[in-house]
């Protein structure tokens, strides 16, 4: 079966909202990988305890995109799948 008319074009829009997701996750993973989980500073190095509470704040400001990228791409899978069963069906 030929993929053709809307269908090509979902799966179009689902790759680059799917890829745009994976960028994301690992755009968390690396800010991830620089926080540290238990720091102990003292009072000369509140540039670190700054720096940590900036990449804490950027990891959660990814929190959102990345969960409605995420839910943008699997419900745009599902429609695509339940697209191309129905053109099967009908084609049948």
């Amino acid at each position: 079966m030929e993929i053709s008319g809307p269908i090509y074009y979902l799966l179009i829009v689902w790759a680059v909202v799917t890829g745009i997701f994976l960028l994301l996750l690992v755009w968390r993973t690396l800010l991830t990988s620089h926080e540290g989980d238990q720091i102990f500073l003292d009072s000369a190095q509140d540039h670190m305890a700054r720096e940590q509470r900036e990449v804490v704040a950027k990891i959660m400001k990814l929190s959102k995109p990345i969960t409605t990228t995420g839910i943008t791409a699997g419900t745009l899978l599902l429609v695509i799948a339940g697209m191309w069963i129905y053109q099967g069906l009908k084609n049948f």
